[in-house]
């Protein structure tokens, strides 16, 4: 079955980085598109960044310009580099894959999802 494993969170200070990566396992990976989304308390699950099986990419507005998301397909891995981190990043991380998803920001089209991880910016 589809697994996904999220890994690289922790806190950083503001104008910090951090670079989240995603193990995908139980698909063909190059075929799906893959997606971040974040999670802040109290708030609803929002999409940052999308890539699909073409290496088209999506970005929300609060992130353009400072995350960057990538895969390499032969160690089924996706990636989210996140530079000039604000403390209004704050939330649980979670990688994301569906096949055709027709909004790649909207947390309702994707059907797999990893467990997430916490990334935390002080200011």
């Amino acid at each position: 079955q589809v697994q996904l494993v999220e890994s690289g969170g922790g806190s950083v200070q503001s104008g910090g980085s951090l670079r989240l990566s995603c193990a995908a396992s139980g698909y063909t990976y190059s075929t799906y598109c893959m997606g971040w989304f974040r999670q802040a308390p109290g708030k609803e699950r929002e999409g940052v960044a999308a890539i699909d099986s073409v290496g088209t990419t999506t970005y929300s507005d609060s992130v353009k310009g400072r995350f960057t998301i990538s895969q390499d397909d032969a160690k089924n891995t996706l990636y989210l580099q996140m530079n000039s981190l604000k403390p209004e990043d704050t939330a649980m991380y979670y990688c994301a894959a569906d096949l055709n998803p027709v909004f790649p920001l909207a947390a309702g089209e994707y059907n797999y999802w990893g467990q997430g991880t916490q990334v935390t910016v002080s200011s």
